[in-house]
């Protein structure tokens, strides 16, 4: 079998696997539906590749998914270079993205966390500033957890240890909440 055909039958495996998932991932865009509609807003966190999807995500919703409709509020806490640094360097690395959500958070907002590993410092003690806020959480992990598992409201756990295909799967879930989400949003 060719390293190509290995790969997709990996990430088909990981896919089917997230059937059982589904009344989970209705629960998460209950939540960002009823956030976005009550006018608070969604703050979003991860590293490396979950960083990125971190930012695309709460583009989707601050621009648009697939219809033309108003922008809603989401931050990606991996976009401020300055931000990120001056925290990292003034208090410690596990701190940069608790920080903002203890600046930017408030009671009704809601955090979508992202870590394949669940075993990133700085991710749970954002969920953990979350949940002293009052922000609730949505919790998507891969490789068991890590140490990260069972700290949010909402827990999409990936079943798989390959970086790659959790990330895929991550994007994939990420994507269906916006699916279930943009419907319930006010139009342009």
């Amino acid at each position: 079998m060719s390293p190509f055909s290995e790969s997709l039958r990996d990430a088909l495996v990981v896919f089917e696997s997230l059937r059982p998932l589904e009344p989970k991932v209705v629960e998460a865009a209950d939540l960002v539906l009823a956030c976005l509609k009550s006018g608070r807003k969604l703050l979003l966190c991860g590293n490396g590749g979950s960083a990125a999807d971190s930012s695309h995500i709460a583009t989707e919703f601050t621009c648009r998914f697939q219809d033309d409709r108003r922008p809603y509020p989401a931050i990606s806490l991996v976009s401020d270079g300055g931000l990120l640094t001056a925290i990292g360097n003034d208090y410690v690395f596990q701190d940069i993205f608790a920080r903002q959500v203890q600046a930017f958070g408030k009671a009704g907002d809601v955090l979508i966390a992202l870590s394949t590993s669940g075993k990133s410092r700085n991710v749970l003690s954002a969920i953990e500033e979350a949940k002293r806020l009052g922000v609730k959480s949505i919790v998507l992990l891969g490789k068991g957890g890590g140490f990260t598992k069972g700290a949010g409201d909402i827990e999409l756990l990936v079943q798989g240890t390959v970086t790659a295909r959790i990330q895929e799967a991550h994007k994939f879930l990420l994507h269906a909440i916006c699916e279930l989400v943009e419907p319930g949003l006010e139009k342009a």
